[in-house]
C-alpha cells in the first residue's frame, strides 16, 4: 500500500516540484529554540519539512502571522520527511523538544505519537466546529483533537474526459454496472478510444482499484477498518474483496490499453488530457500533471468515485491533508501564542488563501471556514460534491496501522491476468500479516 506521503511525492515528482525531502543535508537543529520576550512580545518555534515547498510556504505563513500579530515572533525549524523525520519527531516529543508548533502526518502515524500525553487538546478552539467529521476522524482519540488542517485534500476515484462522455452520450456511473456498461459502449462506439487506462509503467497506480474502493468498503460495513486492525477482516472476504474483483473485471473484458504494462503516468494523463482516453483510476493529486503539461485540457477531465456494486454504496475515498500540532511543553503565553497562529493560517482569511496559493488545487479543503476561491479544475468541482452530500470516507491508511508493502505488485499481477481477483487478495492478506504481527498487534 502507499501512503499519503507517497502519493503527494508520486504526483509531485511528475511536474518537478518536490515536496518531500529527498535530501537529508537540510536538516536544521530541531528542538524549541522559542523564548519568552519581554514588553509582550512573545517568539515560537515552528517546524515543517525541509524541501523547498514546504520552507517557502512556511516564510509565506509566518510573514503574514507576524504582521496581523506583531508581538509575535515565529522562528521556523526543519527536518526530513519521511522515516527519519518520523523518528526525529518522536524523539524530540520524548524529549521535550519539541518545537511549539510542528506540521506533521495525521491518522495512523499521529496516533503512533501518543497524541494524549504527548500534545495539546485544541477540541475547544473554535476553528473545530468547521471540520469535516473525516477529519476530526483522523486526528482525534477518545480524549481530545490534536490538529489543524493545513493545505486541501485529495481523492481516489475516476478521472474521466467530458469531452469523450458528452460525445458518446454517457452518464456519470453510480453503479459498478454502469460503469462496466458505459465503458463497453465507448468500446463499441468509438475503437480509437481506450475505455479504462491503465499505467502499470509506474506500478503504484495499479492500487487504485482497490484502494480508491475504500470507502465503499466502509459505507458497507463502518466497522470494517477497526475490524481489520484487529485481524478480524481479510481482503479475501466482501466487501473488500469487490476491489481486486473489479480490477480482473476489466482486464476479462479487454477495456485496457494494449500498452498497459509500459504506460506511465505522466503519459497517462495526456492520454487522458488528448481524449485518447476515457477513465483512469487514479488521484486527483495527478491533476498537476495536466495542469503543467496539458493547461488548455485541464477542466475537460472530471472526476467521480469509483462506483461500487451496490449505488448506494458509492463514496469518494479521500486522503486528507497533513496538519499542525502543538506539543504539551508548550505552555503560558507561548502556548496562546501556538494558537493563535494555528488559528491564522487554518482558518483565517488571509491562510486559506496562503493554503491554496501553494500549489495546484487537487481537492476541498476540510474546513469550512476555508472556501475555493478563483478557477479551480473540473475535477475538484467534482469532488466537492461529495463532501457536501456526505458521501466520503477517509483512504484506509489513515484508520488502520496496518500497509502492506507489496499491493503494488500483486495489484499488477491481477490488472495483467497473471493472478486471479481472490489469488491476488490472498496474497494481500499475507502480505499486511507480515506488518500487522511486526506491530505487535493482537488478533494476527
Amino acid at each position: 500500500m502507499f501512503s499519503r506521503r507517497f502519493l503527494v511525492r508520486a504526483a509531485a515528482s511528475v511536474v518537478g516540484v518536490t515536496l518531500v525531502a529527498g535530501s537529508l543535508a537540510a536538516c536544521s537543529a530541531g528542538g524549541s529554540s522559542s523564548s519568552s520576550g519581554s514588553g509582550g512580545k512573545v517568539t515560537i518555534s515552528f517546524l515543517t519539512q525541509n524541501d523547498s515547498q514546504s520552507v517557502a510556504t512556511g516564510k509565506k505563513y509566518i510573514a503574514a502571522f507576524e504582521k496581523a500579530y506583531p508581538n509575535i515572533t515565529v522562528k521556523m525549524d526543519t527536518q526530513p520527511a519521511g522515516t527519519q523525520g518520523d523518528n526525529l519527531t518522536k524523539t524530540k516529543l520524548s524529549t521535550g523538544e519539541m518545537d511549539d508548533v510542528f506540521y506533521y502526518n495525521d491518522g495512523s502515524l499521529l496516533q503512533a505519537l501518543d497524541p494524549d500525553k504527548q500534545l495539546v487538546d485544541l477540541s475547544d478552539q473554535s476553528w473545530v466546529k468547521g471540520l469535516t467529521k473525516d477529519f476530526k476522524q483522523v486526528v482525534s482519540t477518545s480524549k481530545g483533537l490534536y490538529g489543524a488542517p493545513v493545505g486541501t485534500s485529495f481523492a481516489g476515484g475516476v478521472l474521466y474526459n467530458k469531452k469523450v462522455y458528452s460525445k458518446l452520450g454517457l452518464s456519470v456511473p453510480t453503479s459498478w454496472a454502469e460503469f462496466m456498461s458505459n465503458s463497453e459502449k465507448i468500446k463499441a462506439q468509438d475503437p480509437s478510444v481506450t475505455p479504462i487506462l491503465q499505467t502499470y509503467g509506474d506500478d503504484w497506480t495499479a492500487q487504485l482499484f482497490v484502494l480508491g474502493d475504500f470507502a465503499n468498503v466502509a459505507k458497507a460495513d463502518p466497522k470494517w477498518a477497526s475490524n481489520y486492525t484487529k485481524g478480524k477482516e481479510k481482503y479475501s472476504n466482501q466487501p473488500a474483496l469487490a476491489g481486486f474483483q473489479h480490477q480482473q473485471d476489466t482486464k476479462d473484458a479487454g477495456l485496457y490499453n494494449k500498452d498497459f504494462a509500459s504506460v506511465t503516468n505522466i503519459q497517462g494523463m495526456k492520454l487522458l488530457a488528448d481524449g485518447n482516453a476515457a477513465q483512469y483510476p487514479m488521484l486527483t493529486a495527478s491533476l498537476a500533471t495536466v495542469a503543467q503539461n496539458e493547461p488548455s485540457e485541464l477542466n475537460d477531465i472530471g472526476f467521480f468515485a469509483l462506483p461500487a456494486d451496490n449505488a448506494a454504496d458509492t463514496q469518494a475515498t479521500i486522503w486528507q491533508p497533513n496538519a499542525f500540532y502543538i506539543p504539551k511543553t508548550t505552555t503560558g503565553d507561548k502556548l496562546d501564542a501556538a494558537k493563535k497562529f494555528i488559528a491564522y493560517i487554518s482558518s483565517s482569511k488571509t491562510g486559506c488563501k496562503l493554503q491554496q496559493s501553494t500549489g495546484v488545487v487537487t481537492g476541498p479543503f476540510v474546513n469550512s471556514a476555508c472556501k475555493l476561491s478563483g478557477s479551480v479544475p473540473a475535477a475538484v468541482t467534482d469532488e466537492q460534491k461529495y463532501f457536501d452530500s456526505g458521501a466520503t470516507s477517509s483512504a484506509l491508511e489513515f484508520l488502520s496501522p496496518i500497509k502492506g508493502p507489496n499491493l503494488p505488485s500483486i495489484t499488477v499481477q491481477v490488472g495483467s491476468g497473471i493472478s486471479t481477483a481472490k489469488q491476488g487478495a490472498a496474497l494481500y492478506d499475507q502480505d499486511v500479516k507480515k506488518q500487522a504481527q511486526q506491530l505487535g498487534l493482537p488478533g494476527w
